[in-house]
């Protein structure tokens, strides 16, 4: 039935395209921009579609264009299919062929400009027919209505119609600069913290394995901010106690200025993940790049080792003194 339908309406794929095109980019002149054609052009063939249809699919203005509810439902379901044709193609030209193609990837700011960047430019070297489109956000944003064919993203994972792949763990660690613990001293118990300076991630919850429970610790915040190193800097800085992940807490570890605090009191663990709408992780050019990023920080990753060698603080002589080897945060 679905098949002798689509015979008789002859629905053109550039069609097709064009008004999904339009929806991820929100106008027609950005849609034309990335087709390669002119707006004119890409108008006509929203509006064939939208005639052969029956439907109105989208809703025009000066400021640009927006699915209808009858648009955003036939957008989901065609993106999916172009996606999957697209894969399609690559299984028959994925013998004779490079990994070849875009991709327009999504990561976090902090993480990608220390880590993926490198990372990325290596890829980029040795698969020289890949074109790279990057787009730096701590936002979760909408893969599929963002026309993304993949994002990195740290934390845990929710009920998604989206294909993840686990590339590395993710740990975080209580952290203060020798000078604020000099101060203020050494927390002994997650309890403790409620009498000392802390800055905080955003709206995160501070919660610690204690015994053989977890806990949440009721913390008030001397700063809150959304970006992961500025908090580092102002944990460096001594402006008080940060709950850091450890690849942004890493450099001041290694160089002393952070030191390691509450080690025998594990947090909850989380990780870095590769996301993938469906019919995107199939195309060879995706695949290539998320097996290039989990071997490249996983399984274990490289800025974990920081915390091997554990460092306490000793107020009372005001030496930082390094430990023998402790086990890994959990």
């Amino acid at each position: 039935m679905v098949l002798h339908m689509l015979e008789r309406s002859s629905v053109d794929l550039l069609d097709v395209l064009a008004f999904v095109r339009v929806v991820e980019t929100g106008a027609f002149a950005r849609a034309a921009e990335r087709m390669g054609m002119s707006k004119s052009i890409v108008s006509r063939r929203v509006a064939r579609l939208e005639q052969q249809l029956g439907a109105r699919l989208l809703t025009r203005s000066a400021a640009g264009a927006q699915a209808t509810d009858a648009g955003q439902a036939y957008f989901e379901r065609a993106s999916n299919v172009l996606a999957e044709l697209e894969a399609a193609q690559e299984v028959v030209a994925e013998a004779v062929t490079q990994v070849a193609g875009p991709i327009r990837l999504s990561a976090p700011l902090s993480f990608g400009i220390s880590y993926l960047a490198p990372a990325l430019a290596e890829f980029a070297a040795a698969n020289p027919r890949v074109e790279l489109d990057i787009s730096l956000d701590d936002r979760n944003v909408d893969l599929i209505a963002g026309g993304f064919d993949v994002a990195v993203r740290i934390g845990r994972l929710e009920d998604s119609a989206l294909i993840a792949r686990k590339i590395a763990p993710v740990r975080r660690g209580l952290v203060g600069s020798p000078a604020y613990v000099e101060r203020m001293g050494i927390p002994g118990h997650p309890r403790e913290l409620t009498g000392h300076d802390i800055l905080v991630y955003g709206n995160e919850q501070w919660r610690f394995r204690i015994g053989d429970r977890w806990e949440t610790i009721r913390v008030h915040p001397r700063m809150r901010a959304d970006n992961g190193e500025m908090l580092r800097s102002a944990a460096e800085a001594g402006l008080g106690l940060c709950l850091l992940p450890t690849f942004i807490a890493a450099p001041g570890l290694d160089s002393g200025t952070l030191l390691p605090l509450l080690i025998d009191y594990p947090l909850q663990e989380s990780g870095l993940y590769a996301m993938m709408p469906p019919g995107r992780a199939t195309t060879a050019r995706v695949r290539a790049l998320v097996d290039f990023l989990a071997a490249r920080f996983g399984p274990e990753p490289s800025w974990d080792p920081c915390w091997a060698a554990r460092r306490r603080f000793d107020a009372a002589t005001g030496a930082a003194l390094v430990e023998a080897p402790h086990h890994v945060l959990a």
